[in-house]
């Protein structure tokens, strides 16, 4: 979703923010897959927590592709965030107390 949202972002911005938002969101799964393949539920967490902050990122990045005028609306991707977010403090908060 978030690489169709930046496809109609000024070229100019290619390097950019465009740059930025879609090397965070990537971020995210491949963080959680790094972290799957870590020896011990400490990494696992330690890799959520970076995926969880590129959220946070990506939310922030939205925001000011608002404020600039680069979307018109980012309800429904800051939405999907807002989700994934809980899904993964709930996975840390699980994996916290299995340990």
């Amino acid at each position: 979703m978030l690489y169709q949202v930046t496809s109609s972002f000024p070229n100019d911005e290619k390097f950019g923010i465009v740059s930025q938002i879609r090397r965070a969101a990537i971020s995210v799964p491949i963080n959680i897959a790094e972290g799957h393949g870590r020896s011990s539920d400490a990494d696992f967490v330690r890799f959520l927590y970076i995926s969880l902050g590129s959220v946070r990122e990506l939310e922030a990045l939205l925001e000011v592709s608002l404020d600039l005028g680069f979307v018109a609306d980012c309800k429904e991707p800051l939405e999907r965030l807002e989700e994934v977010a809980k899904m993964l403090s709930s996975l840390i908060r699980a994996i916290k107390a299995e340990s």
